[in-house]
């Protein structure tokens, strides 16, 4: 179980949410380029073989732009897209929390 992950150079963070749910929040390129929606792009598995992905909206709030998933493996791969289809994947990288 996940207790909470920062990447603060790319306004990046994860918190434990209910059970087995994870909030991302994100603060990070696309929001400070003036992103007026920004998505969460997910997938479950390792580096190279994702499943279970979805593109779902994140709420903007007072935290920045963020979403509460729930877990179904024990790593999670995500990335960040923009409503005109910018992404920011860590340098092609993508960020994964286990």
């Amino acid at each position: 179980m996940v207790t909470g992950w920062k990447d603060i150079q790319k306004g990046v963070e994860v918190k434990s949410a209910y059970g087995n749910e994870l909030t991302v929040i994100y603060n990070g390129l696309l929001k400070n380029s003036g992103a007026d929606q920004v998505y969460l792009h997910y997938g479950f598995g390792d580096t190279n073989r994702w499943f279970d992905i979805d593109t779902t909206r994140m709420e903007n709030s007072a935290q920045g732009f963020e979403k509460t998933i729930r877990m179904k493996n024990h790593a999670l791969k995500f990335c960040f897209k923009d409503s005109a289809n910018n992404w920011d994947n860590n340098n092609g990288h993508n960020w994964t929390v286990r």
